[in-house]
């Protein structure tokens, strides 16, 4: 084994964090470490990157084992560029490359020193990962936004190629296509990797073995997280039902002590010594921290029509961040937005709600409209005001889904304490604000909210919550979010947005966008060489929503190129193929309906025989579509 821990105590004031735990990583092994925000997952990671001392305990590392780690926080001291904190993480010949890099071209001395210690392998390294990160070198680290920020921490880090890669959360501020990316780059390296993170696709799709801390223990599995997910069920019924015989037990024995003259002259030592040391037991044992519980008031119905979007434009200096954009946003929709970071999410939103005026264009906003925002920037907490001063103003009681509650205890719903609810909010952890965002949003009536990048810093427990109370929720959601399992479970639909201002609208959330746009896009690839050429365009573009063209137009579909050359092809089969898109539009005009219907949050418990006929609908026409892009595929070789 590479990395092997063994017999590890600390404790920081409070829980211990770390109670007598074994942990070993070997080789190619990718664990992913799980647990309750303040389980102690990223000090741990701390510990075995050497930045933190054991109580007592041993962290043992094969020699001449080389290892990475990249913290949640910037680090202090960050070099000035992008170039010079990469280079220096190769140590002195990364520090003779930075003064080559910064030196004149006449400057032979440091050209020479760097010839001397031969490290033109290290600059060539530099520059690769620098590309593979999509970085700019002379860029200034401060200037750069969170994520690129993060990016170039990670390029950094991975750069030297360790064989060991400890990750606290890698993923935060990371666009989906860099979480992409990162994931491959991550599934097919070589070596050892220990991360920390919240997003479960990224777990499900990159560890093979999964490490949990709870109340100081390890729980270590060579498991996939689904099997891993099945194990901890079973774990946490074995713990309650064992609690459970434990407390039956010491409560008969409690009884028993406490009877009358005639049973304590019966009573025989060993039974009390017994009693004592249950006594004992029960007071060592750290029970199982509550759940927080999310409540959301929906608010006055608002109109059924939320927003009618027509024909809208913007962008600064000739870049187009949406352009002859029209749709129509209806009471209970679920939009997630799509996008790299930069391309204009949040403008699109601020567009969409009214908060911004497009350059051309008409946004209508519906009748008793009521929004709520989270903010991805966690800026609307006053580190100085108390947590009770940030939800209520002040106020002792507040008032949520129409019933008043004390605002203690509605923010021990949220995991607060008392203690916790009166100290300053500038003491909370990342996960902590995270909560009390959610605590103030939650207070607020509203039938329209508004989600930034919700998921950042919340434990995987506190965000299947929030998951399913949003799959509850009446009102219309707009989330942006890098996390694919809330956008494929919670989303009825998805804006893209796609480069020039095209922004696309697609039918339910991450994993159909890309199922849909694949699909179509590998069928739209097989039309004429002329077609062929030009640059793809999303198959159910919905910019030209409204521009009157034909039914086989109508989301993106244009007619091939090829299907006006009248090739090879018999009449029979020229006539087959010119009506493939116009039958391709039915189909998913009728898909985009049961869609729609299968979203419908109480429809499988109001009507399962109707929910049940719509599934099998579905599959139908998943399998006819499937089979018209064949055929339009096969027709189009034909050529």
């Amino acid at each position: 084994m590479l990395l092997n821990l063994r017999n590890a105590v600390l404790d920081l004031g409070g829980p211990t964090l770390l109670d007598n735990i074994d942990f070993q990583l070997d080789k190619d092994q990718r664990t992913a470490l799980l647990g309750r925000n303040g389980c102690g997952k990223s000090t741990l990671l701390k510990v075995l990157a050497g930045q933190l001392a054991l109580d007592s305990g041993v962290v043992k590392i094969d020699q001449g084992i080389t290892l990475g780690f990249l913290g949640q926080a910037v680090p202090d001291n960050v070099p000035k560029t992008v170039y010079e904190l990469i280079a220096l993480s190769f140590g002195e010949a990364g520090r003779l490359l930075v003064q080559s890099h910064n030196a004149a071209d006449d400057d032979h001395e440091h050209h020479a020193a760097i010839s001397e210690v031969d490290t033109w392998t290290v600059a060539a390294r530099v520059d690769k990962v620098i590309s593979q990160f999509q970085l700019e070198p002379e860029m200034e680290f401060a200037t750069l936004s969170g994520g690129r920020q993060r990016r170039a921490l990670l390029a950094s880090v991975i750069a030297t190629e360790p064989d060991i890669l400890l990750l606290d959360e890698p993923t935060n501020h990371l666009d989906l296509e860099s979480v992409l990316w990162l994931e491959n780059y991550l599934v097919t390296r070589k070596g050892a990797l220990l991360f920390v993170s919240h997003d479960r696709e990224f777990i499900s799709r990159l560890a093979n073995g999964i490490a949990e801390l709870d109340r100081g223990r390890m729980y270590q599995y060579d498991v996939s997280y689904k099997n891993y997910l099945a194990l901890r069920e079973k774990r946490d019924e074995d713990e309650q039902r064992n609690n459970a015989l434990f407390d039956k037990k010491l409560a008969q024995e409690e009884r028993w002590i406490r009877q009358g003259v005639q049973a304590r002259r019966t009573r025989n030592e060993g039974r009390v010594r017994a009693l004592k040391a249950l006594r004992v037991d029960r007071g060592a044992r750290r029970d199982k921290q509550a759940s927080a519980t999310l409540k959301l008031d929906a608010g006055e119905k608002s109109g059924k029509l939320v927003a009618e979007i027509e024909n809208i434009s913007f962008g600064y200096d000739e870049r187009f961040i949406v352009r002859n954009f029209s749709t129509s946003i209806v009471r209970g929709d679920k939009i997630g937005l799509i996008g790299p970071n930069g391309m204009g999410k949040t403008t699109l939103l601020r567009l969409l709600l009214g908060d911004l005026t497009p350059n051309s264009g008409r946004v209508k906003l519906g009748t008793k409209v009521e929004i709520a925002y989270l903010d991805q920037q966690r800026g609307e907490i006053d580190e100085d005001k108390s947590l009770i001063d940030n939800v209520s103003l002040g106020r002792e009681f507040i008032e949520v889904n129409g019933q008043s509650q004390h605002i203690i205890g509605y923010l021990q719903q949220f995991l607060f304490n008392p203690q916790q609810a009166r100290a300053r909010a500038g003491l909370l952890s990342g996960g902590e604000r995270a909560r009390l965002l959610l605590a103030r949003l939650f207070s607020q009536p509203a039938n329209v909210l508004v989600l930034d990048e919700p998921t950042n810093d919340l434990d995987i427990e506190t965000l299947e919550l929030l998951e399913e109370l949003l799959l509850q929720y009446q009102g219309t959601l707009f989330l942006v979010s890098h996390d694919r399992a809330i956008l494929n479970n919670v989303v009825t639909s998805s804006l893209v947005l796609e480069g020039d201002g095209r922004v696309g609208e697609y039918v339910g959330g991450y994993d159909d966008w890309l199922r849909l746009s694949d699909a179509r896009n590998s069928a739209l690839q097989r039309s004429a060489p002329g077609a062929r050429q030009q640059p793809k365009k999303s198959p159910t573009q919905n910019n030209n929503k409204k521009s009157g063209k034909k039914p086989g137009q109508k989301k993106g579909l244009p007619v091939p190129a090829s299907i006006t050359k009248k090739a090879k092809l018999s009449y029979k089969d020229q006539r087959e193929l010119e009506a493939l898109p116009e039958l391709i539009a039915s189909l998913e005009a009728e898909q985009s309906a049961l869609y729609v219907a299968l979203s419908t949050p109480d429809l499988h418990a109001s009507e399962p025989d109707k929910a049940r006929d719509s599934q099998r609908q579905l599959k139908d026409i998943e399998s006819k579509l499937n089979k018209v892009y064949a055929r339009w595929e096969e027709l189009e070789a034909l050529q």
